[in-house]
């Protein structure tokens, strides 16, 4: 009888265990799905950066100089960046009462492109395609700087540095399209010291590019309710942040900016934003945190719903300008707590293979 017993447990136990097997092998993994097989896989390249517009004085541009001979090695045929697109700023200037305060601090007023072109964001989008399609192998240098002044009027502004560094310095002036006023903004944004104009326009210059794109989003931007709710929601996500993982980071912050000064401190910074390890550090210190912060409001989940969003319709907008061009190589530049998730969720991409930031960081 005993036997009996064991006997029909241990086929129980085999029957759930084999239907627990097939139940995995159900779920549907889209990351697992690669393809196609032949042809020029998609690499992207996250790589996570800092704002280096927010780094002490004693980081200059020039410190960029290894990183960038990588990158330029590496040879992305598509660099795409943490901006928002002409056309998101033109929809966001819609709708003032959501999105008033974040055209204020993400977008750039295209106004005087308008004037200097007789183009607003629509038309000029729709002209940098024309031109785009039928560009020239060797173009003049009119048609580079019409380019340019096109890509301002489409609110691209770093697209339009990128025409400017391809002209020579006797040929960055005023003309087709461009007025005294325009050409005063390229100069003085050659010289803004931001992951933009500090990488991303030399880059894509160096590399024969025409341009790069904006592939950020901020579509789940909501004003808060009122400045009660601000200061609220604020306090409570602060002092969720203040735990052990907050202090390691702030700890390997002040380890490595008194090496900014000279390239090698730099690429230091940028080993170890991208260590595989950050992902997960950066989860513990804000996000997985502030998940988890008590108020009766639950302002954490919130925030971290406008995270998740953000970098899910970031994703997406990388995805679809990398299959409009399929078989390159793609360089995501982005601040550096975007770095895994965007990872994680360019991996779920079929025709997406994810490349290591050590190919360029590491000697």
């Amino acid at each position: 009888m005993l036997q009996r017993v064991t006997g029909l447990a241990m086929a129980a136990m085999l029957c759930a265990a084999s239907a627990s097997a097939q139940q995995s092998a159900a779920i549907f993994d889209p990351g697992k799905l690669k393809g196609p097989a032949k042809g020029l896989p998609n690499e992207v390249l996250v790589l996570g950066t800092a704002h280096l517009a927010q780094l002490p004085a004693t980081f200059q541009s020039a410190g960029l100089r290894i990183l960038n001979q990588r990158l330029l090695a590496w040879k992305p045929g598509i660099i795409v960046i943490e901006k928002l697109s002409g056309p998101q700023c033109a929809f966001m200037r819609q709708y003032p009462h959501r999105y008033k305060e974040t055209v204020r601090t993400y977008c750039w007023d295209p106004a005087p492109a308008r004037v200097a072109t007789g183009l607003d964001v629509s038309a000029a989008t729709f002209e940098i395609d024309r031109l785009l399609a039928s560009w020239p192998a060797a173009p003049t240098p009119s048609q580079r700087r019409h380019l340019a002044s096109v890509f301002l009027a489409g609110g691209e502004r770093i697209s339009a540095l990128v025409q400017w560094l391809r002209l020579p310095d006797t040929e960055r002036h005023a003309g087709d399209g461009l007025d005294a006023t325009l050409v005063a903004t390229l100069d003085k944004l050659r010289s803004e010291r931001s992951e933009d104009a500090s990488i991303a326009a030399p880059l894509a210059a160096a590399l024969g590019l025409e341009r790069v794109y904006g592939m950020d989003d901020h579509t789940a931007d909501t004003p808060d309710a009122s400045d009660t709710a601000r200061k609220a929601s604020g306090d409570a996500i602060q002092q969720a942040w203040d735990n052990p993982a907050t202090a390691k980071r702030k700890q390997v912050d002040a380890q490595l900016q008194p090496r900014l000064a000279d390239a090698e401190g730099v690429m230091a910074l940028y080993r170890a934003l991208n260590v595989p390890s950050q992902a997960r550090l950066v989860y513990d210190s804000d996000f997985g945190a502030a998940l988890e912060e008590g108020s009766p409001q639950q302002f954490g989940r919130g925030y971290v719903a406008y995270w998740e969003t953000r970098n899910l319709r970031m994703a997406s907008n990388i995805r679809e300008t990398i299959g409009n061009l399929p078989g390159r190589r793609t360089l995501v530049i982005v601040g550096a707590s975007h770095k895994g998730y965007l990872d994680a969720y360019l991996n779920q991409m079929h025709d997406v293979r994810i490349v290591s930031s050590d190919q360029v960081l590491l000697p």
